[in-house]
């Protein structure tokens, strides 16, 4: 399995997921003894994130998924600087959703250019935020190709004009980098091998508005209630990735700078995005002439599961508007999101066959169109 978007559960995570069911079953806002032993354990899991962030526990809110704490950021900070006449700031290549959700407002996003490897131009995002500014989002790093983003330096620049800055950081959170430069950042549990759970940190003095009506959960940022079990486990999750985040992003990377090199090697073939400024975990390559679907078919009937598409709309298949904003091929695309070790122990005899097979994967697909 080379496709994990999002991965398997980690075998002791999924284990808390099942022994919570029995001890944290309770509504936790509730007063009786159960709901007060499940708001306790909630409160240890929000802890262990927090501290895991190296943030303050009353910052972190949990969401029914990345999804939806990414649109409540979108909302809270919408909300919260709606007297601010400019437009909200984004680069060209962040997640469909989020780019779908700010060209629905009643102001048009700027959606800053970004380099032929995925990052954003630091010349034309300063250009782009001015003091009048509602928000900027700029996500840690592209969910499908890997380039991660400059995000000190973007940081600087809204800071310098009282602009909070949303990092989505729903592709690595957890297996990269620790992210520090954000005023409102949101994440995954699913990229760190957890359940699916939102993870929501708004900064103390950014200023966000809650949703309106108001919401009873999660200090009335989130929609809906905080599953218990689900959270123990996203946090027994962080704890079991964390301790060999360092052993697991070396052997990740060199895995997919295998796969890298191997496309290379293969005529007419465009390996895109950061050769090392990038996820550990997460490589695509395009192929001329053949389309995505056609040779994750193929490479399927033999055994390997890969994506295509853009990571954020594969349902579709639709062409890649990343790919479009860096200016590479659109077709031909093959994605591969490594799982972690600690769910995939074939994921190197995986990239092996991989390795191997490619070329004549290629040549094959190409053969049948006649080429």
């Amino acid at each position: 399995m080379l496709d994990a978007t999002p991965g398997p559960l980690l075998p002791a995570a999924r284990d808390t997921l099942l022994a919570a069911h029995d001890v944290a079953w309770a509504d936790p806002s509730a007063r009786h003894a159960a709901a007060r032993r499940s708001r306790a354990l909630l409160d240890r899991a929000r802890e262990v994130v927090a501290r895991g962030l190296g943030v303050r526990t009353d910052e972190v809110t949990l969401h029914a998924s990345g999804a939806q704490a990414t649109r409540a950021a979108l909302e809270l900070l919408a909300l919260g600087r709606r007297r601010l006449p400019g437009a909200p700031v984004a680069s060209a290549v962040e997640h469909s959703a989020v780019l779908r959700w700010l060209r629905a407002g009643e102001t048009p996003p700027v959606e800053v250019p970004v380099s032929p490897t995925g990052a954003v131009d630091l010349t034309a995002w300063a250009e782009a935020v001015t003091p009048e500014t509602s928000f900027a989002v700029l996500q840690s790093a592209n969910q499908e190709v890997g380039t991660r983003q400059p995000l000190a330096a973007a940081r600087a620049i809204t800071t310098g004009h009282g602009v909070p800055l949303l990092v989505d950081a729903r592709a690595g959170l957890g297996r990269d980098l620790p992210v520090r430069d954000y005023d409102v950042l949101v994440g995954d549990a699913t990229t760190w091998g957890g359940p699916r759970l939102g993870v929501l940190v708004v900064r103390t003095g950014t200023r966000v508005a809650p949703h309106h009506p108001p919401s009873p959960y999660e200090g009335g940022l989130a929609l809906d209630p905080v599953d218990v079990p689900t959270a123990l486990a996203a946090a027994e999750a962080w704890q079991q990735t964390a301790a060999v985040a360092d052993d697991e992003g070396r052997a990740a990377r060199a895995l997919v700078a295998r796969v890298r090199e191997a496309a290379a090697a293969v005529e007419e073939v465009d390996v895109v995005g950061d050769p090392d400024d990038r996820l550990p975990h997460v490589c695509t390559f395009s192929v001329l002439y053949v389309d995505g679907e056609t040779i994750v078919d193929e490479l399927a009937r033999r055994g390997l599961a890969v994506g295509s598409g853009s990571a954020c709309t594969s349902d579709t298949l639709e062409p890649s508007h990343v790919l479009a904003a860096m200016g590479a091929l659109t077709q031909g695309n093959v994605r591969i999101t490594l799982p972690l070790a600690a769910v995939a122990p074939e994921r190197e005899a995986a990239v092996a066959a991989l390795v191997e097979q490619l070329p004549d994967v290629v040549a094959t697909c190409r053969a049948r169109l006649g080429l």
